[in-house]
């Protein structure tokens, strides 16, 4: 895990490689910015910095905006860039206040001054500072007035698509295209939380389910339906299949629910921490005429899960 710090707690050092982004979900457009950080770095013997926001800009800056989806919290993220061999993630608040610096005062005050740089890494499409009005060619004139250097990454694209979170977002909450997820993001997508107790149908059924109730309520949940999906309980792992949704063959109520029946699987975890990997969504949600019908579509469902690499 690379260091996670706030912006009051960084100490300042000058030759730091250093990146600016929210990074939401660093999938794999941001890791290529990432990995020239961490080479650059090396390369000078240099300390790797990835700059970040909290909370998202979007919910200070489209206040009229519903609550903006996250695909990552702040240690998922400070854990994947320390994976990358990111040495620190610096969070700077992000309020009204932080909103209005211009691009010369965010790059020279707080950048320059308070983090220290010898080499700034920026994306082809960053936009920074009030009104978005700083570019790349802002970064680089101060680069030569500050006296480092300034180094441009390129798209990155998967399947003729141009990766970016907005793209990964879409393809989890719009589609529920969960391969897609993981192919931008070069990970299955992660949802972590606790197992409470429910209302033990699925039991009866014959497909007993743990509730899971996510720990970050920005997280995106997947599109309703029904997926594989791998359960992380103590660090091991077990195939499973969820359903998000309201359960309509039995309360048809407006409360999303996510349930997972984990396979070859019969202990007591309830309020134990579980990460949940989605693979693959295998259908709809959907209404069935009476028990027997939905149990021998449970039985297909199960079938498709365990056939998913």
């Amino acid at each position: 895990m690379s260091k996670l710090v706030h912006l009051h707690e960084v100490e300042w050092q000058s030759n730091s490689v250093v990146t600016v982004g929210t990074f939401d979900g660093v999938h794999e457009g941001h890791k290529s910015l990432i990995r020239k950080v961490v080479g650059k770095a090396e390369a000078r013997g240099a300390r790797s910095v990835v700059v970040s926001f909290d909370p998202h800009p979007r919910e200070i800056l489209n206040s009229g905006e519903k609550q903006i989806r996250l695909l990552t919290s702040l240690e998922e993220r400070s854990e994947i860039l320390g994976e990358l061999g990111v040495d620190e993630l610096v969070i700077i608040p992000f309020d009204r206040d932080f909103s209005l610096l211009t691009a010369e005062e965010f790059i020279r005050d707080v950048i320059y001054q308070k983090i220290g740089v010898s080499e700034f890494i920026i994306g082809y499409d960053h936009q920074f500072g009030r009104n978005r009005e700083g570019t790349i060619e802002t970064v680089q004139e101060l680069g030569k007035n500050l006296g480092f250097d300034v180094h441009i990454v390129e798209a990155h694209e998967v399947e003729e698509v141009t990766v970016s979170s907005t793209s990964v977002r879409k393809a989890l909450s719009g589609e529920g295209d969960v391969k897609l997820a993981w192919s931008f993001l070069g990970r299955p997508y992660k949802l972590t939380g606790y197992v409470s107790h429910g209302d033990k149908r699925g039991k009866q059924l014959g497909f007993p389910t743990a509730n899971i109730q996510p720990d970050h309520p920005k997280k995106i949940i997947p599109y309703r339906g029904v997926y594989a999906v791998n359960i992380e309980i103590e660090e091991k792992q077990w195939r499973g299949m969820m359903n998000i949704g309201v359960r309509p063959t039995f309360d048809g109520t407006d409360k999303e629910t996510l349930e997972v029946n984990i396979f070859d699987f019969d202990r007591n975890i309830y309020g134990m921490p579980v990460a949940v990997y989605f693979l693959e969504r295998i259908r709809d949600e959907k209404k069935f005429n009476g028990k027997d019908e939905l149990i021998a579509q449970l039985n297909e469902d199960k079938e498709r899960c365990l056939m998913v690499k």
